[in-house]
C-alpha cells in the first residue's frame, strides 16, 4: 500500500535549471562570447559531470564580475518561473488520501526552503531533506532513505517523482516506485529504470496509480 509521495524540487517544483542556463546565455550574449547552450543543458541533473562555464572567455576575465552578473540575471529569471503544472494538484489529492508528503533534494536547505516559502508551498511538506542531511547526494539513496525513516516506511510504501537520470536512479536505489517527469533540461537524460515516466505531473491520476500499484500492475 502507498502511504507516502516524495518529491524533488529543482525542476520538478519549480523550474530553477532554464533560468540557471538562460542565465549564462544572457552573460555570454552581453559580452559577445558565444554560448554552447547543449554543453550546458548536458550538465544539468548529473552530480558527476563538471565543466568551465567560463572557458570561452579570456583568461584574463573578470570571473568574479561575470559571476555577479550571472546571479543578478538568475535572481530575475527565478522570479518569473511558475509552479510547474499539476504540482499543486497532485498536494491537495495526496493530502485528500491522507498521504504523507516529503521531499529530498540535492540542492541545500537555504535554496529549497526559501524558495518554497516564497512560493507557498512549505508548510505542504511534512518532511524536507536536503544535501546537508545526509552522507551521500542522490544518485546515492540516502536522501530517500532519510525521509522513508522519518515517516517509518519502507521503500515500496512510497512514490518519488525525479525530473532526472540521477534523482530518478537514487529513488529506485531506495526501493521506491520512480515516475520521471522531465523538463526541456532533462528530456535528453536516460530514465530507463525508472517504473513510469509522463511529461507532466499534471498527467498524473493518483487513485488509479495507487490502485495499480495495490494489484501489483505498474511495475
Amino acid at each position: 500500500m502507498i502511504r507516502s509521495l516524495i518529491f524533488d524540487f529543482d525542476g520538478l517544483i519549480l523550474d530553477t535549471e532554464t533560468p540557471l542556463i538562460d542565465s549564462y546565455a544572457e552573460v555570454h550574449r552581453a559580452h559577445r562570447v558565444a554560448f554552447d547552450r547543449t554543453l550546458f543543458v548536458r550538465s544539468v541533473g548529473h552530480a558527476d559531470y563538471t565543466f568551465d562555464p567560463w572557458h570561452g572567455f579570456s583568461p584574463h576575465a573578470d570571473r568574479a564580475g561575470l559571476e555577479a552578473e550571472r546571479k543578478q540575471w538568475k535572481d530575475e529569471l527565478l522570479l518569473r518561473q511558475p509552479i510547474l503544472p499539476g504540482v499543486v494538484a497532485l498536494l491537495d489529492d495526496a493530502r485528500a488520501h491522507g498521504l504523507r508528503i516529503g521531499l529530498a533534494s540535492n540542492s541545500d536547505h537555504g535554496w529549497v526552503d526559501a524558495h518554497l516559502q516564497r512560493i507557498g508551498l512549505f508548510e505542504r511538506f511534512e518532511f524536507i531533506a536536503c544535501r546537508e542531511d545526509a552522507p551521500a547526494p542522490k544518485p546515492a539513496p540516502d536522501l530517500y532513505q532519510l525521509v522513508l525513516g522519518r515517516f517509518g516506511l519502507r521503500g515500496p510504501e512510497a512514490i518519488a517523482f525525479e525530473d532526472s537520470h540521477t534523482g530518478s536512479l537514487a529513488a529506485q536505489r531506495a526501493g521506491l516506485f520512480a515516475v520521471a517527469v522531465p523538463n526541456p533540461s532533462t528530456a535528453h537524460h536516460d530514465f530507463a529504470h525508472a517504473d513510469l515516466r509522463v511529461a507532466s505531473l499534471a498527467e498524473i491520476d493518483l487513485a488509479a496509480l495507487m490502485a495499480r500499484l495495490a494489484n501489483g500492475e505498474a511495475r
